[in-house]
């Protein structure tokens, strides 16, 4: 299996520095601002051809309350996933009694652990070690991960002299398979929504563990968490988000950062899970959110969560407010929720399943412009300038969202309500649900127009032939008067 290491350390160390130069992304957060991680976050590296699973983890200080408690079980959980642990220390800080906590626990853990001493810029090699010997982790290895000094040496020290690889799959024979890499092709869903609206809760109800963090305090996710699992044999990635604010709200320097992820994990999905909370409806925010949602074309499933404990009243208005100001979302599958209770959730992978076939579908162009032939003999196009518009044929441009590329004459004079009935008709014959449309419109102007033909020798005294019976003619006409 491919080996997993975890990066553990006290905050503000350069974790996630060191994690973003491993996995050559910018996936984690990364600020001089302290316990800026909170969850573990996954990545994918390779080194000289192996590969390997980057964890990243929030700091530990041995002193948590509250929120920073259930973020050092992330971190332990983390431990006791991994084959190898990578204990950060800050050079420049020096040893603290945060680390000593730190080293005594992973002293007692089972686990191949390499102490780093990050931030070693300008530092004596020997005062290094004989600072950081006491923890009784061995030498620390000196790094700078913010300029990749030192990076391979580490790597060198954990992948090969470490033994920290992956196994071989052997046969019944006990001889090596050599398998070409396979990357499951899995729908990648965001759950997204407003801070403390329950999207953490519905991730870990649908991964079945406690894999992010759970707190009942607005905004404790901070960075957009990607967790691949599989359900049914079926590859999927879960996204969990940070809940975005009003622009007003975002004051300080790590929410703006989470806003910018968000957005982005909306972007790199196939299907967003949108998270409303029943209890407060819909805001402008939510508005404004699922308008990114429509505007990058992901296909959309609505959670109404916390649904459970209201009133059949409360329930009947909340159903009315959704119906009056989601009626741009109509295409979206909605499920009344409890993400803390489970009720609901379970049907929340049909409607995903039925959005992301629908978002990736393939259909042949004589299909296309079957259906475009259909809808346009049942309701035609407007009169242009005494002109009728002529809509002539379609295929399909793009997925995620489907794109109906349509060719035609004075196409730029279609008015948006005959595409609305355009994209309504391909919607219901084509049966898409959960995704929305796009249609683009293609001129058919002759490209020929500007451009004179030229005749061959036969057609030229054909011509000429037909000019002279035409000028004899004219002339006998004249005689006659």
């Amino acid at each position: 299996m491919v080996p997993v290491i975890a990066l553990v350390g006290r905050p503000n160390v350069g974790k996630s520095t060191l994690f973003n130069r491993l996995t050559k992304s910018r996936d984690a957060i990364v600020a001089d601002v302290a316990g800026l991680t909170r969850d573990r976050q996954y990545g994918e590296a390779v080194w000289q051809g192996q590969p390997y699973i980057l964890v990243d983890t929030g700091g530990l200080t041995g002193d948590e309350h509250g929120i920073d408690t259930i973020m050092a079980g992330q971190s332990l959980q983390a431990i006791e996933e991994a084959d190898a642990v990578l204990f950060l220390v800050d050079a420049r800080a020096g040893r603290t009694a945060g680390d000593e906590m730190i080293a005594e626990h992973l002293r007692k853990r089972d686990k191949h652990t390499f102490l780093i001493a990050n931030k070693v810029d300008g530092a004596d090699q020997d005062s290094i070690l004989g600072e950081f010997a006491p923890l009784g982790l061995g030498t620390p290895i000196g790094i700078a991960a913010a300029h990749g000094r030192n990076i391979n040496p580490m790597l060198e020290a954990v992948l090969v002299k470490g033994d920290i690889q992956a196994e071989p799959e052997l046969d019944e024979e006990g001889n090596p398979v050599e398998r070409l890499p396979v990357t499951p092709i899995g729908t990648k869903i965001a759950v997204i929504g407003r801070p403390n609206v329950g999207k953490s809760t519905l991730v870990n109800r649908m991964l079945g563990e406690e894999r992010v963090v759970v707190f009942d305090q607005a905004g404790t996710t901070r960075d957009s968490i990607y967790i691949p699992y599989e359900r049914h044999d079926k590859p999927y990635t879960l996204i969990d988000t940070a809940g975005v604010r009003r622009r007003g709200k975002v004051f300080e320097a790590i929410e703006k950062f989470s806003v910018i992820k968000t957005l982005q994990a909306i972007q790199d999905a196939n299907v967003v899970i949108f998270v409303v909370d029943a209890r407060e409806g819909i805001v402008e925010q939510d508005l404004h959110l699922l308008g990114f949602v429509l505007e990058s074309g992901r296909a959309l499933v609505v959670a109404i969560n916390k649904w459970d404990g209201m009133e059949q009243g409360e329930k009947e208005y909340v159903k009315k407010e959704l119906e009056r100001r989601l009626i741009f979302t109509q295409f979206a599958d909605q499920h009344f929720i409890s993400a803390l209770h489970g009720s609901g959730v379970g049907l929340l992978y049909k409607s995903v399943d039925q959005a992301f076939e629908s978002a990736m579908a393939k259909i042949p162009t004589k299909r296309m412009t079957e259906i475009l032939e259909a809808a346009v003999s049942e309701h035609q196009p407007p009169l242009v300038n005494g002109r009728r518009i002529k809509l002539r044929y379609a295929h399909l441009g793009g997925s995620n969202p489907p794109i109906i590329v349509i060719h035609g004459n004075q196409v730029d004079a279609v008015p948006r309500s005959y595409t609305r009935y355009l994209e309504n008709t391909f919607r219901k014959v084509l049966k898409l649900s959960g995704t929305p449309i796009r249609i683009e419109y293609k001129g058919g102007d002759n490209p020929f127009a500007e451009k004179k033909n030229k005749l061959s020798e036969r057609q030229v005294n054909k011509k000429r032939r037909l000019m002279s019976h035409h000028k004899k003619a004219e002339k006998k006409r004249r005689d006659k008067r």
